[in-house]
C-alpha cells in the first residue's frame, strides 16, 4: 500500500484525523475503513474507554451518569491526541465538551461526518447499545440532538456528508476532503 506522507504526521500541526458527528453516522466503520486506507492506526475512543473503565459504555452511563462518562472521555481522548498519525473515531458527544473540542480542533484534524436524519434511525435501529436512545424514540432524539449539535459540529474545518451508500463512499468522499486540504 502506497502511503500518503502529507496524513502521516509530517506536518506537526496535523497531528491525528478526528472523526466527529452523529451516532450512527458511522465515525468507526468508516474509522477503520480510512486507517486502512492511509496505512494508519485506528483508534475508537469509546473502546478505549471501556477498556479504562472495565464495562461498556451503556454501564457506564447506567451507573454513574452522563456527567462521569464525559469525564472519562475527555481524559481518554486527551490522551489519544498524543500527536501520533492516526485515525480516532469518538463518541457522538465529545465534540460538544468545551475542552475536548478545543483540544481536538487544535491538535488535529477535524472531519465531521453528517448524515440525514432518516439514514441515522436506520442505522442506529441496527443496535441496541446507545444509552441516550434507551426507552426513547430515535427519530425524535437525533433530531432534538441534530439541532444542538450540528452547529457545534460545523466548526470542524472539514465536512463530509454520509448518505445510505456503502462505507467505501464516504471514505472516498473524506479522501478527497483531505486531498484538496491545505
Amino acid at each position: 500500500m502506497q502511503r500518503n506522507s502529507k496524513f502521516l504526521g509530517d506536518t506537526p500541526t496535523r497531528g491525528p484525523i478526528v472523526l466527529i458527528g452523529m451516532m450512527g453516522v458511522g465515525k468507526s466503520t468508516v474509522g477503520r475503513r480510512l486507517a486502512a486506507r492511509l496505512g494508519l492506526t485506528f483508534v475508537d475512543a469509546d473502546e478505549e474507554i471501556e477498556k479504562a473503565a472495565g464495562m461498556t459504555v451503556a454501564e457506564i452511563f447506567a451507573r454513574y451518569g452522563e456527567a462521569h462518562f464525559r469525564d472519562g472521555e475527555r481524559r481518554v481522548i486527551a490522551r489519544l491526541m498524543d500527536g501520533a498519525a492516526k485515525v480516532i473515531a469518538t463518541g457522538g458527544g465529545a465534540f460538544m465538551q468545551d475542552d475536548t473540542r478545543a483540544l481536538i480542533l487544535a491538535q488535529s484534524t477535524a472531519i465531521w461526518l453528517d448524515a440525514d436524519i432518516a439514514v441515522l434511525v436506520d442505522r442506529v435501529s441496527r443496535r441496541e447499545s446507545r444509552p441516550l436512545l434507551k426507552d426513547r424514540d430515535p427519530r425524535e432524539v437525533l433530531t432534538q440532538l441534530a439541532a444542538i449539535r450540528n452547529p457545534v459540529y460545523a466548526l470542524a474545518p472539514i465536512h463530509v456528508k454520509s448518505i445510505a451508500a456503502p462505507h467505501e463512499v464516504t471514505v472516498d468522499s473524506i479522501m478527497e476532503k483531505l486531498t484538496a486540504w491545505p
